[in-house]
């Protein structure tokens, strides 16, 4: 457990080091990002890619645990493999579109967990319903295209159903199952 701790410091310490000079503010690049949400129909397994999503986190690499993320996403440019399965992502019995465009994420607590890892508090909304998420997350310090950017990676389960993701039919969970992985892997860059 002590050589975890250590471990732990230590990389965190690495990490602020290394960045004191750089801007707390970031922009998300959208070429080098992706949001991938998977769920089950029946036995078979499904996925689609957020592919608008606009980003930008405060993270300052001295105090950490004073972040702010602001994310948003539309969802009516979801991708998907079937123009049927659009039309019903899209429809009122789930993400509704046409009433609520967009999806966000909203945080400004972060906390060390690991060498690398963190977990932001902040609230999630979707179509009409807001609730708390702690949304965890591994970050590392790269260069992109020959400037400092930093990834993002992290995966997270959501209920749809906290989210009225599922009226009418869609409200049973015997053919889709409440959950929902979401899988991030973004890059940011310094604004």
């Amino acid at each position: 457990m002590r050589t975890f701790l250590n471990r732990a410091l230590l990389g965190a310490v690495t990490l602020l080091i290394g960045l004191p000079a750089y801007s707390a503010n970031w922009d998300l690049d959208p070429g080098m990002s992706t949001v991938v949400f998977k769920y089950n129909y029946g036995s078979d397994e499904y996925q689609g890619t957020f592919k608008n999503i606009d980003a930008t986190f405060d993270i300052d690499p001295m105090r950490p645990g004073s972040c702010k993320f602001d994310v948003t996403i539309n969802i009516e440019n979801i991708d998907v493999d079937s123009p049927e399965v659009l039309d019903y992502l899209l429809d009122y019995e789930l993400f509704d579109v046409d009433t609520w465009p967009t999806a966000t994420f909203k945080a400004e607590k972060c906390n060390l967990t690991g060498v690398t890892s963190f977990e932001s508090e902040g609230t999630l909304t979707i179509r009409d319903q807001t609730n708390p998420m702690t949304f965890p997350f591994d970050l590392s310090i790269e260069t992109c295209d020959g400037q400092i950017c930093f990834h993002l990676t992290s995966s997270v389960t959501l209920l749809r159903l906290e989210y009225g993701v599922g009226q009418g039919y869609w409200a049973n969970t015997a053919e889709v199952p409440n959950e929902v992985e979401v899988e991030v892997d973004v890059y940011a860059t310094q604004r």
